[in-house]
């Protein structure tokens, strides 16, 4: 059966989310979450689905990607599908072909699952290895420790707290209380938990964002950020101990993080939070100078 590249509608989005959901699994490697798509979701619906490509055999979906900006896809495939020859050949001709909707042409990136045979093949169209990028798991199994932090789910009537803090802590960053509504209408989000720590002052101090996949299943903190004006007092590792903790009740079998690997101290913070480091990640990245065509 021939292989389909579509642009979803709402519905199609939703059974993208479904499909990721699905695919999360200890032991293989993710490279993108209904977590994604969810925090993804503050940007509308509608947009939410213009960034999405669906990649379909026989009415099964083998590959998901995200537009994550003009110039980032992030894809991952069905676990049993990474080595599939027909998915990477198509994945490769849509990835160089900016007639199809996927990449423009010029200085992009793909970050795919590091098994995935997508990784050998476009080596040899012009594409090379960009940067690092270090995972890190906990697992959930086993108790975590309570946070030295009093900490407190953060709801629609109290998003701006959550608001503020991921503006205190983010340079650019534009979230807003509206931003945060139309997040919760995306299906991810009834898998999400919204955290925010508060100093012995009673200041918000550090703020995340929980998504779990399901019971049984991996979860991931996207994102997590401390307040500019109270960083280097332990406000890291204490909200992310309350993440884990809280995808630990949504009982997910573990949480996951990626972080650049030129982000020193968010490495260490997440291993001081008992998170173990994984082998590295590399996104592939074509130079404006490379040829688009499939050789």
């Amino acid at each position: 059966m021939a292989i389909d590249l579509e642009r979803p509608g709402l519905d199609g989005l939703n059974e993208a989310v479904g499909a990721l959901r699905e695919w999360q699994a200890e032991g293989v490697a993710w490279q993108l979450h209904p977590g994604d798509l969810g925090w993804f979701w503050r940007s509308g619906a509608e947009a939410t689905a213009a960034a999405v490509r669906i990649w379909r055999r026989d009415g099964r979906i083998l590959a998901v990607g995200l537009l994550d900006g003009a110039d980032l896809l992030r894809l991952t495939t069905a676990p049993d599908a990474r080595r599939d020859a027909e998915l990477a050949r198509r994945l490769t001709e849509d990835v160089l072909a900016p007639g199809r909707g996927v990449l423009p042409p010029g200085e992009v990136s793909i970050e795919a699952p590091r098994d995935a045979l997508l990784q050998e093949l476009l080596p040899g169209h012009g594409w090379h290895t960009g940067e690092p990028w270090t995972p890190l798991s906990r697992d959930l199994t086993e108790p975590v420790k309570a946070p030295d932090l009093r900490v407190e789910t953060i709801g629609p009537d109290d998003c701006h707290i959550w608001a503020d803090v991921m503006r205190g802590a983010f340079d650019g960053s534009t979230f807003t209380p509206e931003k945060w509504h139309t997040m919760a209408t995306g299906a991810p989000y009834a898998d999400a938990r919204y955290l925010v720590g508060y100093d012995d002052q009673g200041d918000a101090v550090a703020a995340v964002a929980v998504w779990s996949a399901g019971p049984g299943r991996p979860g991931v903190l996207e994102p997590m950020g401390v307040h500019r004006d109270h960083r280097g007092y332990g406000h890291g590792r204490a909200i992310t101990l309350a993440a884990a903790a809280a995808l630990q009740a949504l009982g997910a079998s573990s949480a996951g993080v990626n972080t650049p690997s030129s982000n020193v101290a968010a490495v260490a913070t997440y291993e001081s939070s008992g998170f173990r480091r994984l082998p590295e990640v590399r996104d592939l990245t074509r130079a404006a100078s490379a040829s688009p065509i499939l050789r």
